[in-house]
């Protein structure tokens, strides 16, 4: 009997490690998806910028545009990811067991300096169209 036991504990607490786990990959989940909406937003207008600084030059780099009508789209798809992130960082409780990793402070303070990191890095990407005439004048 006290075998059964044992295992029972033993599936409870890696349901515990399973749903620790899952608290925290949503929020890295939705940063990771933001980021690849955001430089899918950008990849009209960085990627002919980047070229041109590598030394890349040509008239077909000005068809390099053909995904600037999806570019609202990326963006708004980008904004939805952060706010899932930022909802998971930031207003959900957190459901861990006291003996976990996701209840130690300092994980959440990495996880949420990471999500700052990248919305700024977002923004900058997004915000490149209307930059990019100043750095090129």
């Amino acid at each position: 009997m006290t075998g059964i036991s044992a295992v029972g504990d033993a599936d409870a607490s890696g349901s515990e490690k399973a749903r620790a786990a899952a608290s925290g990959g949503g929020a890295r989940r939705s940063l990771i998806a933001g980021g690849i909406a955001a430089v899918g937003a950008s990849l009209c207008c960085v990627a002919p910028f980047v070229l041109v600084l590598m030394g890349v030059s040509g008239a077909w780099i000005g068809s390099l545009t053909a995904l600037a009508p999806y570019r609202p789209i990326f963006i708004g798809v980008t904004l939805v990811l952060l706010a899932l992130a930022f909802r998971k960082l930031y207003l959900v409780p957190r459901a861990c067991d006291a003996a976990t990793r996701c209840a130690a402070p300092t994980g959440l303070r990495k996880q949420r300096m990471v999500f700052w990191t990248v919305g700024v890095l977002l923004a900058a990407l997004i915000a490149f169209p209307w930059y990019a005439p100043l750095m090129l004048s």
